[in-house]
């Protein structure tokens, strides 16, 4: 997967890139597997605003993906690698050997023709899914279940991956994108290798507009609004408003810990992530 840049013809080509595609081979998605997306302008059921930033973007329909890969022991063939508008990586078509077809996150260097399949003693080949408990130390893996049959939902992103660590007493250590170590059930399943489209935080976004075709407004600065709607606002002129940076509601936010030390899953982390740093 390459990156194309532009000449500088206008100031939003100046610095815009995009890739390539080389990998797609299809443009259309399996109408089967797609439905339609609403879109919410960031407002919950109540009609209020419960995350900033949301409204517009590009129409867009939701392309079904099978995380659970619980088509066990059936082989499937990839007829496609195709775009996915609903995430950063990549997704392809399976079509199984008794007719179902299926989408899944498309790991690196995937093919069409390739063979997948999941169980618990398949193969250890990129695209076969199978419990933790039974992935050599060493290897990398994504999509990976949290819960035993609920589905994957960790390392979904472009060029995502976690290496198995350790295993001891039924648990499995993955040393996660993030830094972070943390054991899972060994019964959870996984998926080999790691995910494509590893350009994708290469891009550069090059002009504001591109930014609201994602469904992203506007930012605004704390200091440029009113007394009234942030803690940063008023005074006369420019001013650092006297006070360490807080949000809107005024928590901190540089340094100041804001994850709950008392949630469940906390017992299963081995390492915590090193602040600062995150995937290469």
């Amino acid at each position: 997967m390459g990156i194309k840049k532009f000449k500088p013809v206008t100031p939003g080509h100046r610095y815009k890139t995009v890739l390539t595609f080389e990998e797609i081979t299809e443009t259309t998605p399996c109408k089967q597997l797609t439905v339609g997306k609403r879109k919410t302008g960031g407002r919950g059921a109540k009609g209020h605003v419960t995350m900033w930033h949301r409204g517009g973007g590009h129409k867009q329909k939701y392309r079904i993906i099978d995380f659970k890969r619980n088509k066990f022991n059936i082989e499937g063939t990839v007829k496609t690698v195709e775009y996915d508008p609903n995430r950063s990586c990549f997704i392809s078509l399976i079509v199984y050997k008794d007719g179902e077809k299926r989408y899944i996150l498309s790991p690196n260097q995937i093919k069409v023709g390739d063979v997948v399949s999941s169980g618990e003693n398949v193969k250890i080949v990129t695209g076969n899914a199978l419990p933790l408990k039974n992935i050599p130390l060493g290897t990398e893996v994504h999509n990976i279940e949290l819960k035993k049959g609920k589905g994957g939902q960790m390392v979904r992103s472009a060029g995502g991956f976690a290496i198995v660590t350790a295993k001891e007493a039924g648990y499995v250590s993955l040393k996660l994108p993030s830094t972070e170590v943390r054991k899972i059930h060994g019964e959870c399943y996984a998926t080999i290798g790691k995910l494509g489209n590893i350009d994708n935080e290469n891009v550069v976004i090059g002009k504001a507009g591109r930014t609201r075709y994602l469904g992203r407004r506007p930012i605004v600065r704390g200091s440029c609004m009113n007394p009234v709607d942030h803690p940063h606002g008023g005074g006369e002129g420019k001013t650092k408003s006297g006070r360490h940076p807080v949000t809107p509601w005024g928590i901190p936010t540089k340094g100041h810990k804001t994850a709950n030390k008392n949630k469940p899953s906390k017992k299963y982390v081995v390492t915590p992530r090193k602040r600062g740093k995150g995937k290469k």
